[in-house]
């Protein structure tokens, strides 16, 4: 099997969970956070539905410099905005996903700051790292944030403890 279609297949069968998760969010609770050092709901959310997109940053360039950006965070300010921009980036990450080649993975990307390198790694690596493994760090992140607003979750890899088992 290509890279790219394995990592199409692990793609779509996170979306999965992370649909269900999303699907939880209370739209009053957007801006709650556990603890004034976390990220607020809606931002956290928000990224978890950017990081799908990333696909197309990691295989199109050789390079993400912080400095050349203007990144600028998004807070979500609805389910509706929220489910939209992670269907348009699984969208957009499946579609780079599929125009890439096995040779295209094993090329470096470098993470850097102006002169700062923060690492260059094959992108593959980096794939795995910075964008699946990712996405379920925070996925598991938002777990614990809907625990804590007494949010019924939803299976992801098995029955949690608000699933009849």
């Amino acid at each position: 099997m290509p890279i790219n279609q394995a990592l199409i297949a692990e793609l779509q069968y996170e979306s999965e969970s992370i649909r269900k998760m999303l699907d939880c969010i209370p739209e009053q609770s957007l801006n709650w956070k556990p603890h004034e050092k976390s990220m607020p709901l809606g931002r956290l959310t928000m990224h978890i539905a950017e990081l799908s997109g990333w696909f197309v940053n990691i295989l199109e360039a050789d390079e993400l410099d912080f400095a050349k950006t203007d990144y600028k965070p998004i807070i979500a300010k609805s389910k509706e905005e929220l489910l939209k921009s992670l269907e348009e980036n699984l969208k957009k990450g499946t579609s780079s996903l599929q125009k890439a080649s096995d040779e295209i993975f094993y090329s470096n990307w470098k993470l850097r700051s102006g002169d700062t390198i923060y690492f260059e790694l094959p992108k593959i690596q980096v794939i795995r790292s910075m964008v699946l493994n990712h996405i379920i760090h925070h996925r598991g992140q938002l777990s614990v944030y809907l625990r804590l607003l007494n949010i019924p979750l939803p299976q992801v890899y098995g029955p949690t403890a608000d699933n009849n088992m």
